[in-house]
């Protein structure tokens, strides 16, 4: 092993340059920060080879970036307060380059690699990496507003604020490093061990057996439900492959749940590798495996032991072949829940949970069939693993987001030291981000948005998204218009409850569009200005404002309009209307007698459009 004081000083010496990058590269700190620190731990499990190496910063880098970019995958770009103005433009700027190109552009300015050796590290021919530099120079430079020979001077603002969080939170000294790199060096060689040894004793014996029973390290027989079936379907593992070691005892006991949700006791409903019936075995879950090409996965349910309507629990854990085939596994579990169909479901909130494995979520939602219940979803990624978590309470019941955060990271530290895992657990923290994508344009409501209105128990259903020629969001006071310049991108969409014998013009209707970043200011300044002037030019209109929030780059407005159209007769209009940045949205609610929103929840949807408005693209010319 070459002297450890090399690599401490590699280390010393990239560690905030790979800060910087990731950062740029995602537009979050902490899962930067996170994946940074995990590639030195890989780093040093490897320095023997890495070592040798013409450029082990280039080979840190490649690993960094992954990680970086798996933990911020299920994320909207950059939403972090209180930044300094030039690098929040830089930043705002770099979101709105895919993620090719922002890669290609970061690395051209913030590193020495060739334009050859960009190619390689992202992937693509030079041809393609040239032509995706061109339009991300040309793009940035138009968005951050600098010249392109001003260009690397504007990562400069994000270089210091990054150096200023350092100094606050400082990283993990090089020695704590190595002995991660140390203890994940000797779990794969111990495990490297056990298998060959178990591939040994499966080829003398596990030929030919029928029984689905597979020989251990010990003289115990253990089937191959508990030992982890293979994802994919119902059949046992062929009999010329090693069975993968995902024990039924790294899976989470009854007294760790109950730990995660006081007052409340548990007992283990049955384990199993879901390779019978339809495999859903959780609210929201589309396929029996987030990952069909996995090599091994269980379920364990749980039991409370109160009487009907009880809460219950449920612990899956899959793995896969590539901690990519997991990465694609992981987001496949968020986007079940993200998009979740079943019960009248609605997303009520949506966190990522830092310290706890390569990546993680929890996502919290409410169905309203029957008496409704509070379910929270935790989807975690270590290496090739994959684990959700999963309790369903009575609404009022449920376990704080703290509380199941800490069952998701008691999930994975059963986990985290088998072969293949990768990030185990520090200290989990969860903190709000916005909502994944849902709908068949990201940028926009999806059903799993919307509450339900009173006295109709069928689920809202969203129509097509369609080029927006008209705009049902608007109300007679404003008429806005999404079709003509200098709106571009503007799509339009109505969410409707079918079979329920409401009239033709009840409905939610959103209509989105992009403009440059002033034009979309006056856009909403236009909309409000309509909005108050529309009594005294419309006899009969009553125009309440509800809530208004009015910042630099963001903007929300909400109103109550009544229309008088009779004199015993009168419509009822709310209307909503976004702004993120260059993107602005307008949502409008017809409702029908005695079919309305709770109090507050229009608001809330239409804050839900902001979250969701990051998603669009850039103004087209």
């Amino acid at each position: 092993m070459k002297d450890p004081d090399e690599f401490d000083q590699f280390y010393k010496d990239v560690r905030d340059r790979l800060l910087v990058l990731t950062y740029c590269l995602t537009g979050d700190l902490s899962s930067s920060r996170a994946a940074v620190r995990d590639a030195f731990v890989v780093a040093w499990h490897h320095w023997r080879k890495v070592s040798k190496l013409e450029d082990p910063e280039a080979w840190t880098r490649v690993r960094a970036c992954a990680h970086a970019q798996r933990r911020h995958t299920a994320k909207l770009w950059h939403r972090e307060k209180g930044l300094d103005p030039e690098a929040k433009a830089t930043l705002d700027a770099l979101g709105k380059l895919s993620q090719h190109q922002r890669r290609v552009l970061l690395l051209t300015h913030l590193t020495t690699a060739s334009l050859a050796e960009i190619g390689r590290e992202v992937g693509l021919p030079r041809a393609d990496t040239e032509r995706e530099l061109q339009t991300a120079t040309s793009q940035f430079a138009m968005a951050r507003e600098v010249p392109t020979t001003g260009i690397r001077l504007a990562f400069e603002p994000v270089r210091l604020h990054v150096e200023g969080e350092v100094e606050r939170d400082r990283w993990p000294r090089a020695t704590i490093v190595r002995r991660s790199g140390a203890a994940r060096r000797r779990t794969h060689t111990v495990i490297g061990v056990a298998a060959t040894v178990a591939a040994l004793v499966v080829t003398g014996a596990l030929v030919g057996n029928a029984t689905g029973v597979r020989p251990t390290l010990t003289v115990e027989r253990v089937t191959a439900t508990e030992a982890g079936a293979p994802a994919g379907g119902a059949s046992s593992p062929s009999t010329d492959t090693a069975p993968v070691d995902l024990p039924a005892d790294a899976l989470l006991g009854a007294d760790e749940v109950a730990r995660s949700t006081p007052g409340t006791r548990w007992t283990e409903a049955g384990t199993d590798g879901n390779t019978s019936g339809s495999g859903l075995v959780m609210p929201c879950q589309a396929d029996r495996y987030a990952d069909p090409k996995g090599t091994a996965a269980l379920v364990r349910r749980f039991a409370s032991v109160k009487a009907d309507g009880a809460p219950t629990a449920v612990q899956t854990a899959q793995v896969s072949r590539s901690e990519r085939a997991a990465a694609r596994g992981f987001d496949t579990a968020v986007g079940w829940f993200a998009a979740c169909d079943s019960d009248r479901a609605q997303l009520v909130g949506t966190h990522t949970v830092d310290g706890v494995g390569d990546e993680a979520m929890l996502l919290d939602l409410r169905t309203w069939a029957g008496d409704g219940t509070e379910v929270v979803a935790g989807v975690a990624r270590t290496g090739q693993l994959v684990t959700t978590t999963l309790t369903r309470f009575p609404v009022g019941d449920q376990p704080s987001a703290q509380r199941s955060a800490g069952l998701l990271a008691e999930a994975v530290s059963g986990l985290c030291n088998l072969e293949d895992a990768g990030a185990c657990v520090s200290t989990p923290r969860v903190r709000e981000t916005s909502p994944v994508p849902a709908a068949p344009v990201p940028a926009m409501l999806a059903e799993v948005d919307l509450p339900p209105v009173t006295g109709v128990e069928k689920p809202w259903v969203g129509t097509e998204p369609r080029e927006a020629r008209s705009n049902a969001a608007a109300t007679g006071c404003d008429q806005t218009d999404f079709s003509s310049a200098p709106v571009s991108n503007g799509v339009t969409r109505t969410f409707l409850i079918p079979d329920s014998r409401l009239p033709d013009q009840f409905g939610l209707t959103e209509t989105v569009g992009s403009l440059p970043a002033a034009k979309a200011a006056a856009f909403v300044d236009r909309v409000r200005a309509e909005l108050a002037s529309c009594p005294d030019k419309q006899m009969g209109t009553d125009v309440v404002r509800v809530a208004s929030v009015e910042e630099k780059d963001r903007d929300l407005t909400v109103w109550h309009v009544t229309t008088e159209i009779s004199d015993d007769q009168s419509v009822d209009y709310l209307m909503g209307v976004v702004r993120d940045g260059t993107s602005v949205a307008q949502v409008g609610f017809v409702p029908a007698p005695h079919v309305a929103f709770a109090p507050g929840a229009f608001v809330a949807i239409v804050e839900r459009a902001l979250a969701r408005l990051g998603e669009m693209p850039a103004p087209k010319g």
